[in-house]
């Protein structure tokens, strides 16, 4: 646990190092609060529900959480550190997992931008506040596991514009995944609904915290996170 924290502290410290973190901050503020605007002020009358704008906020993850996770594992391959790295107490889970731990400390600031929007919308009506928080805890569950995929997709290159492809490209099907049927209400559409990622967030948005979604994310999470402990497994024994 000491030696995963101490990973997890060595990244939040690169990340605000970093000039590509504060540009991902900087375009997820600036497009979520534009995107605010139009939703909210601009078109008239304005409707006080957070789940109005929610679905911007979601499909600003899909482009910033890849440039926020390209770096984890890809810059260490790109510097060379990953031999210090792998070489020292550390076990491999540990630095997998204190790296996600870093990436989930920035969810988190990501979500608690985004809760401004709802604390603006309640001055000009009543919000129905178990949906907000339910709402903020869902977008922690598919954050989480984006920023598990976004992890994985670093630990394929050394470059960091091909894993934040990469990752792009992964998290894109998994968003899509409904959609790839085609005909809707066929035997494949419904086969794969539950698998694509947004569906399983609707519950949060109407105030029900479901086990089976809450399993889902986690379980995702765990899958992407297994198999990055995999990959940098195999480049430590070659």
């Amino acid at each position: 646990m000491r030696r995963m924290m101490a990973v997890c502290n060595k990244e939040l410290q690169a990340y605000f190092l970093s000039p590509t973190s504060y540009f991902a901050f900087a375009v997820y503020v600036l497009m979520t609060s534009l995107l605010f605007y139009s939703s909210f002020v601009y078109y008239q009358p304005s409707i006080v529900d957070y789940r109005l704008v929610l679905g911007d906020t979601l499909s600003m993850l899909l482009f910033v959480v890849p440039l926020l996770t390209m770096r984890l594992v890809a810059e260490e391959f790109r510097q060379g550190t990953d031999e210090l790295l792998l070489t020292s107490p550390a076990r491999v889970t540990e630095i997998i997992f204190g790296k996600y731990l870093a990436s989930l400390a920035i969810l988190v600031a990501l979500i608690l931008c985004s809760l401004v929007y709802p604390f603006i919308m309640s001055f000009f009506g009543e919000l129905d506040l178990t949906s907000v928080w339910l709402s903020a805890l869902g977008l922690f569950f598919l954050g989480g596991s984006m920023m598990a995929i976004g992890l994985f997709a670093s630990t394929l290159s050394q470059h960091q514009m091909v894993s934040a492809v990469a990752g792009f490209i992964i998290l894109l099907v998994l968003w899509m995944l409904d959609s790839f049927a085609g005909n809707s209400g066929s035997a494949l559409q419904q086969w794969l609904d539950p698998f694509a990622l947004t569906n399983r967030f609707d519950s949060f948005t109407k105030g029900v915290l479901s086990g089976p979604d809450v399993l889902y994310y986690v379980t995702l999470s765990g899958v992407f996170l297994l198999l990055s402990i995999q990959i940098v497994e195999r480049k430590r024994w070659r």
